[in-house]
């Protein structure tokens, strides 16, 4: 569902004229149906995170199920860790991970690598601390059954246009199979990228099974707090 920009600053705790004035600089993505602005929930709360910004829960919240405590654990065992992907800029990123990912035969790479590169044009999915998160604009444009994340790390680090402006060396790539499963997804990650013992085994190329037990306790703990939440920022 999409969101009016008074949907959106009390989601962000700051005031509708804030809001107009992110829009109107061109800080905030959004878009026009008539003579109102509108903002896609999932870009706004990955708008806010790579700002260290704190958002109300009430952004994941839309059907009323309960996505699985441990979501982002069994999509990152289904998408798996790539070490030594070879690219130059972020054109060749994409492509690269594209032919790598473990996606069933129907899936048409092609179509995934336009839809990573179409979301890119709009605003870079490097959210800092050289990580990027791409993914497709619409969840379930791929028609997968099963969410997935895939963590790649680069060969060799690379200008990728991030919020920081520092190159990117690391990748996350999701993909979901509703909105409301993109932004837990997303804010399980957002959560698991400020714990230090994690961000450690990312600096270390650690072994797949150590990344995965790390996310797995990071996801257990926000179980036991109360399942759905933002980032800690």
């Amino acid at each position: 569902m999409d969101l009016t920009a008074k949907d959106a600053a009390r989601l962000l705790y700051v005031s509708e004229e804030t809001i107009y004035q992110w829009i109107h600089n061109g800080t905030l993505p959004s878009y026009r149906v008539g003579d109102r602005y509108r903002l896609n929930r999932v870009e706004l709360l990955e708008w806010a995170t790579a700002r260290k910004m704190n958002v109300d829960p009430e952004i994941f919240r839309g059907n009323g199920i309960r996505p699985p405590d441990l979501l982002l654990t069994s999509a990152l065992k289904r998408g798996g860790v790539i070490y030594d992907l070879a690219c130059a800029d972020k054109t060749s990123a994409l492509r690269a991970i594209c032919d790598v990912l473990p996606l069933p035969e129907k899936v048409d790479r092609e179509e995934l690598h336009s839809v990573l590169v179409a979301r890119e044009a709009l605003c870079s999915t490097g959210i800092g601390n050289g990580v990027a998160i791409p993914h497709p604009r619409g969840p379930i444009v791929l028609g997968v059954s099963e969410p997935q994340v895939t963590l790649a790390f680069l060969r060799h680090p690379i200008e990728y246009g991030a919020l920081d402006m520092r190159p990117v060396s690391i990748l996350f790539n999701i993909i979901s199979t509703t909105v409301r499963i993109h932004l837990v997804l997303l804010s399980h990650l957002m959560f698991a990228l400020h714990d230090p013992d994690f961000l450690s085994l990312l600096d270390e190329r650690a072994a797949q099974d150590r990344i995965l037990a790390k996310i797995e306790a990071i996801e257990a703990n926000l179980a036991e707090d109360g399942g759905e939440r933002g980032p800690a920022l």
